[in-house]
């Protein structure tokens, strides 16, 4: 084979290889959390916890963020024994 047809071959390799790395990842999915103090949903998704912000204090039989702002949601770590607390301006959920 000559010099270019190899460099070609080559390139479809990669090529190729490159396809199926992207075809075959699955993306990561942002799952929505809220927090409820007071009967008041805050949607804190993307939200970092902190002193300015929230954060999820120790409580037994509670827990901190769920995936929907309900009462009937699902808490997203169910075992923690955490509770929201508000610190500061957060959005309320719609």
């Amino acid at each position: 084979m000559n010099y270019f047809a190899k460099n070609l071959l080559r390139g479809g390799v990669f090529a190729a290889a490159m396809v199926a790395a992207f075809a075959f990842t699955t993306p990561e999915s942002i799952t929505n959390q809220y927090g409820e103090e007071s009967g008041v949903w805050y949607d804190v998704t993307g939200i970092n916890p902190s002193q300015s912000t929230y954060t999820c204090d120790e409580q037994e039989d509670a827990e901190c963020l769920f995936d929907a702002p309900n009462p009937g949601a699902n808490p997203i770590s169910p075992d923690e024994d955490r509770e929201f607390v508000k610190h500061g301006e957060l959005p309320e959920a719609e």
